[in-house]
């Protein structure tokens, strides 16, 4: 079963056009219905003003945070028009208090979510809150775009990261419509346990899985000869021509994450390749 509804959020025109044109290929590959929704944020926060003033103020945030909204909206819409792809844009304003259940509620029926990468320059709290949103409370895998990267017209080579856990099979999962694509599917197993179930064929059960799907499959087992998992990825990928990473997101909890790191935030942070998320 492949993908028939894409969503992507757009919160910037600038920032997201890389999101917005991934959106639009793998929908125009998927034969997807595309749906953009185009947010205007009220970044108030409530108590930081004197007293007397929240109510004017906020309300003046929200005129701005709509008028946002729709010439994002306008601006998206133009973009899309006259191209071959089933699609529909829907502004919503929000505050960032409401961010997590309004993306929750719009993308729970989607297939897929395609959004930018969260760090870096111009970057805010929502992007996180976005795909943390999709993953944890839409329960929708999620494709995170690079910045200035698009996604390729035709996957020569995926790298799955494989660790045999429960977020790692439900990615490969949900990747499983590009998996069937891509020409060559990487199963890369870093540094496996010597007394795990798999020890004899790290990999193996994943392989003969995948090929039973139509993907074509072959197993890479690293030294973990870095300090993170991600730049061992990174590497790896960059060594091969990769043009997609899969992997399972936050195996860690998510406090832990962002106070001590982890796989999942490094390689948001790192990758320069698409990479699809599910949890």
């Amino acid at each position: 079963m492949g993908y028939k509804t894409i969503v992507t959020v757009v919160t910037d025109a600038e920032t997201d056009s890389a999101s917005l044109r991934a959106s639009i290929k793998i929908a125009r590959q998927e034969e997807a219905h595309l749906e953009v929704l185009c947010l205007g944020i009220d970044r108030t926060q409530p108590g930081f003003y004197y007293a007397g003033a929240n109510a004017m103020i906020i309300q003046d945030n929200l005129v701005q945070a709509q008028s946002d909204a729709e010439a994002l909206e306008v601006e998206v819409c133009k973009q899309l028009d006259g191209l071959d792809i089933n699609w529909a844009v829907n502004s919503a304003t929000v505050q960032m208090a409401g961010l997590t259940a309004l993306v929750a509620h719009r993308a729970r029926f989607a297939d897929l979510v395609v959004v930018p990468r969260p760090y870096g320059p111009g970057r805010g709290h929502e992007n996180e809150a976005i795909i943390e949103a999709v993953l944890f409370n839409a329960h929708v895998p999620v494709v995170v775009i690079p910045d200035g990267s698009d996604f390729p017209d035709t996957v020569s080579q995926t790298v799955i990261a494989w660790n045999e856990s429960a977020e790692a099979l439900a990615a490969i999962r949900a990747a499983l419509p590009l998996l069937k694509d891509s020409q060559q599917v990487n199963i890369t197993i870093i540094d496996p346990p010597t007394h795990g179930p798999d020890r004899s064929d790290p990999g193996g059960q994943l392989s003969q899985m995948l090929v039973r799907h139509g993907v074509r499959a072959e197993v890479s087992v690293l030294a973990k000869t870095m300090p993170r998992v991600s730049d061992i990825l990174n590497r790896h990928c960059g060594d091969i021509n990769a043009d997609m990473l899969v992997m399972g997101a936050y195996g860690h909890s998510r406090f832990r994450e962002s106070i001590l790191g982890g796989a999942t935030r490094n390689m948001l942070e790192t990758s320069e390749l698409p990479v699809l998320l599910a949890h």
